[in-house]
């Protein structure tokens, strides 16, 4: 189980907040999948869906960084509780720059399999970050 929490952990502060992606081959099964209400729909199983979706926002966040404020692990599961941060600086899901930063919480429970990661769930107030980029009034 810590050795889960190790991977869980470089995944958000090294391969999301530095964008060390070549790290994805290592901790990501070829059949990971992203789900939950935080997932951007139809991107492909394994390292490469997730290369998208992290390029994704780090090209809105350059900046983007991840704080682990918690975990817990138990079985195949490390749940992570977080708080990510970035100046919006590019487009994202048809958001144009803001210029503005946000700071938002989130969880995500990762599951594992054979030391890699298999499957993802996250969420994350997405209204506060909306919110804070003065995309929705406040």
């Amino acid at each position: 189980m810590e050795d889960n929490k190790l991977i869980a952990r470089h995944f958000f502060e090294v391969v999301f907040s530095q964008g060390k992606l070549a790290m994805l081959d290592e901790i990501i099964d070829p059949e990971f999948l992203e789900v939950g209400p935080a997932a951007f729909p139809g991107l492909p199983h394994g390292p490469e869906g997730m290369k998208l979706f992290i390029t994704a926002y780090r090209n809105a966040f350059p900046d983007l960084r991840f704080v682990i404020e918690e975990q817990i692990a138990e079985g195949d599961a490390v749940v992570s509780r977080w708080t990510a941060s970035g100046t919006h600086l590019g487009e994202l899901a048809g958001i144009p720059p803001t210029g503005k930063s946000a700071s938002v919480p989130g969880v995500s429970i990762n599951r594992f399999r054979n030391g890699k990661m298999i499957a993802a769930w996250a969420i994350f107030d997405q209204f506060g970050m909306l919110k804070q980029l003065g995309v929705i009034p406040a």
